[in-house]
């Protein structure tokens, strides 16, 4: 890191460049008592799209409750069992009451992450012949796996792409596909409201356009939930899916499908599990499924767990969403100035952002390749490994999104079919390495993203990282190696 001096000089600068970031000055007092522990221990965290941070008062909030309080499993009428069920009902009113939507509308499905309640869309939805699956080439995979459920019920699958160099939906493409459908049959629209990829936050106003040609909506509000302010009610998607821990980090394990319940009662579960039933009969072989939420909550949910979802919900509720997104806003618009200002003596830029670099209609989240002074790409994961050591968190691989990156890679679709057809069971590793041979293309990429705490300290730390691949050669830094195990089987998202 440069001298102290020449971090005084930028911030002055990123100020006068960012003068609305002096209005989150609440956030840098939150990081010295809440989150004190990232200075402690000297984290550079940018890893917020994988994860959030959570406070200290969360902990001491929840444990505190757990302390003093004897809960038991909520399936049951006894005192520890009905309190329980009190602050799940109390957890769920307080999630509606965040998202604004209207509780005589909607209802909320707890789910182990956003994932599960994805499948839970997916595996339910009354897809049939005739009917229709359209997805953004965007998506999660978590979203791309919906197609397999689709497919094996005989409904069409139709994937819209992004476009570079901005890796937007092509609008007049979604509406044409859009407008083609026959609400005869059940029709479903996924998409995500911010990209996970390229931070690119997509229209909420399709929601409309869909339900005006007869589509169900599913929206991923997974990486656009923790930085925006998502108003259900106004917006009336059919399915919410999002996971509380990338909100405000505590606790794991538990997500969430918000469901309209017009739209809820359409899907058709293809088992029921203890929880979602009001009775079944072995001798009979019948069942009667429980009713909105209870029917797609399998089992016992996490029962001692939720109520620290209320916990994280009044925390943001304390901080403000405005504040949260303004803070965002500067950083990610000074890291985009950085980054493409960079250039080697060469002339040859240091850096490529993927998607916007602007901060019109986009998120914290900002996915790179970097280049040596000859135009050649430094390895993603070489430089996930030094940033480790510099004990900076960020992420590298497909970000469990290959559609945004074959549309900013300009991958074809034969060279894919070509790829898998000759490499049964791959891992993205070698996907990497096979694109690279024979294409000459790195589709290793660096993603960063900044969130709730993230200061100009922590970003003028990273850019400073960053410098040190100015003037340089990629086989530098060809010894650097990592534990090919973990890139095996990783598949970050």
């Amino acid at each position: 890191m440069s001298s102290s001096a020449t971090y005084e000089t930028a911030y002055a600068d990123f100020l006068s460049s960012y003068p609305a970031y002096a209005t989150t000055a609440k956030l840098d007092e939150l990081r010295n008592t809440e989150y004190a522990r990232l200075d402690w221990d000297g984290h550079v965290y940018l890893d917020y799209t994988g994860g959030g941070i959570y406070a200290d008062s969360q902990l001491d909030a929840h444990f505190d409750l757990l302390r003093h309080n004897t809960f038991g499993n909520p399936h049951s009428h006894n005192p520890t069992s009905m309190a329980m069920t009190e602050l799940v009902e109390e957890t769920r009113a307080t999630v509606l009451r965040y998202f604004n939507a209207p509780a005589a509308d909607y209802c909320v499905i707890f789910t182990p992450n956003a994932s599960g309640a994805l499948k839970l869309v997916g595996e339910s939805y009354p897809f049939a012949q005739g009917g229709h699956f359209a997805i953004s080439a965007d998506d999660h995979n978590s979203v791309n796996g919906i197609r397999e459920f689709a497919r094996a019920k005989g409904a069409h699958v139709t994937y819209l792409p992004v476009r570079a160099p901005d890796l937007r939906l092509d609008r007049a493409e979604v509406e044409r596909t859009l407008a083609h459908n026959d609400p005869a049959y059940p029709s479903l629209f996924a998409y995500p409201a911010q990209s996970n990829y390229s931070g690119v936050k997509h229209p909420l106003d399709l929601i409309e356009t869909a339900h005006s040609y007869g589509w169900d909506v599913c929206l991923d509000s997974a990486a656009f939930a923790p930085t925006s302010r998502l108003d259900i009610g106004r917006w009336q998607p059919d399915f919410v899916t999002l996971s509380f821990y990338k909100m405000f980090g505590y606790p794991t394990g538990v997500g969430a499908l918000i469901a309209r319940k017009v739209a809820l009662a359409k899907l058709q579960r293809p088992w029921f599990a203890g929880g979602t039933i009001k009775i079944a009969s072995v001798l009979a072989e019948r069942h009667y499924f429980a009713d909105d939420e209870a029917a797609f909550e399998d089992g016992t949910v996490n029962y001692l767990t939720i109520p620290a979802v209320g916990i994280g919900l009044r925390h943001l509720e304390a901080i403000g969403m405005d504040t949260i997104s303004t803070r965002v806003r500067c950083l990610t618009g000074w890291l985009i100035d950085a980054l493409t200002s960079l250039r080697h003596r060469s002339g040859v830029p240091l850096a490529h952002v993927h998607g916007p670099n602007s901060l019109a209609d986009r998120g914290g989240t900002i996915t790179i390749s970097f280049f040596d002074q000859a135009g050649r790409p430094i390895s993603g994961h070489r430089i996930e490994v030094m940033a480790a050591d510099e004990l900076i968190s960020l992420r590298t691989g497909c970000f469990c999104n290959p559609g945004a990156g074959e549309a900013t890679f300009a991958l074809s679709r034969d060279v894919m079919i070509d790829s898998f057809a000759r490499a049964d069971g791959m891992h993205f590793v070698e996907l990497v390495h096979m694109i690279q041979t024979e294409q000459g293309i790195d589709i290793s990429a660096v993603r960063i993203s900044v969130g709730l705490v993230t200061t100009f300290a922590d970003v003028y730390k990273f850019m400073q990282f960053v410098r040190g691949f100015l003037d340089r050669d990629s086989a530098e830094f060809d010894h650097v190696q990592r534990d090919h195990r973990i890139d095996a089987t990783r598949d970050a998202s």
